[in-house]
């Protein structure tokens, strides 16, 4: 998925994200609007996860694409 095509759906996907991480805020989300990288730094934040790991995180929640 593209990077145009996030920033499009990204009410639609910003739900399901916070589905699946579900200590990110909605602020965090109003911020990310679509940036990976952002939401990559927040997730490890939330979670103390290592940035590896919250990538794959992202990778396999969007099925092995980049956000």
């Amino acid at each position: 998925m593209n990077e145009d095509t996030i920033k499009g759906k990204w009410k639609q996907l910003s739900g399901k994200i916070q589905a699946q991480w579900g200590k990110l805020t909605n602020d965090d989300m109003d911020v990310a609007e679509g940036n990976t990288e952002y939401l990559v730094g927040k997730i490890q934040e939330r979670y103390g996860i290592k940035r590896e790991e919250a990538e794959k995180q992202v990778r396999d929640f969007n099925g092995g694409a980049n956000l």
